[in-house]
């Protein structure tokens, strides 16, 4: 048996579909199903499960994650490390991470935000770009799954692609940065940042405003990972001296982003509501469905958290 822990009956109800459409001989549930046996539950899929709810399920085998990041769960002090954790994958979450990066990409390129704020006015004023992509070069912050995604979108549209990760990275097409000993040089050829960074204790609060003035004068920001990686004070003050020409922001520390955020407002910030890499449920049940298969059959699962590196 599998039961969902997700935004309400509804989209519980639809991932239940999804499941046993895909995996026929699996039990599907919402979590608050009449009747549920907890000793009976071998697998959960979740986003923010109540903290000790995991913990009173004796028979679990797997935990997945509906989102590709795993805090909501494992900040849950009682949560059961023992049991398997996967981060949520499959080829649309890479498909969409890749668009998003792209279209970030262009949009501060093409001054998308400037334009929104004229149209907003009615306002008609010319203005040329002075670069295209095949002057600029993306630096992507986490060469994973989704950095490795969103390579070939950037490279067909013309931008030269550098990365940076804890460890060395080999991606086709991507000059590989690695440890703190080379992040001065990879930022130095990072026109725009992107980050797609783990959610670790060492990577919190790693965009900061020393890490922003290593960045080439008017580079510009995408941060797709976890708002906890950003200073937005520092970020602000970057933008307002004249230093980063724009951001795209898609995570916040507190989400929704409160209404009094300076960042709703700001001429050079455009904000996107935590929906860059989100696939539709069919797909992501699917993925879902596989890694079970993988599972009862003896096979490794994917994506599989490590909590001694934290993602």
């Amino acid at each position: 048996m599998l039961v969902v822990k997700s935004e309400g009956l509804r989209a519980q109800q639809e991932w239940c579909e999804h499941l046993t459409r895909f995996s026929p001989g699996l039990i599907a549930r919402p979590h608050d199903a009449p009747g549920l046996r907890e000793e009976e539950v071998r697998y959960v899929l979740a986003w923010e499960p109540p903290p000790g709810w995991l913990a009173r399920l004796p028979g679990l085998r797997v935990i997945f994650s509906i989102g590709a990041g795993v805090d909501h769960i494992t900040r849950d002090p009682s949560w059961p490390c023992h049991v398997p954790l996967v981060r949520m994958g499959g080829e649309e979450v890479g498909q969409r991470m890749g668009e998003y990066v792209a279209w970030a990409c262009l949009h501060l390129l093409r001054n998308g935000r400037g334009f929104a704020q004229q149209q907003a006015e009615r306002r008609w004023r010319w203005s040329a770009v002075e670069n295209t992509a095949r002057d600029l070069t993306v630096g992507i912050m986490g060469l994973g799954t989704l950095g490795a995604a969103a390579v070939p979108m950037l490279r067909a549209l013309g931008y030269g692609v550098v990365g940076w990760s804890r460890g060395r990275k080999a991606v086709e097409g991507v000059e590989s940065f690695a440890g703190e000993a080379e992040l001065d040089a990879f930022l130095a050829r990072s026109d725009v940042l992107v980050c797609l960074l783990p959610s670790t204790p060492e990577t919190m609060g790693i965009i900061d405003a020393r890490l922003l003035s290593r960045l080439p004068p008017g580079a510009a920001v995408v941060n797709a990972a976890r708002g906890a990686h950003l200073v937005v004070p520092d970020l602000l003050a970057a933008l307002d001296a004249g230093h980063l020409s724009g951001a795209v922001l898609d995570v916040f520390d507190t989400e929704p982003l409160p209404e009094g955020s300076a960042l709703w407002t700001h001429p050079k910030v455009t904000v996107t509501p935590h929906i860059a890499s989100i696939a539709r449920r069919r797909e992501r049940a699917r993925f879902v469905a596989g890694a079970i298969a993988d599972f009862e059959a003896g096979r490794p699962l994917p994506n599989l958290y490590d909590p001694e590196r934290g993602y």
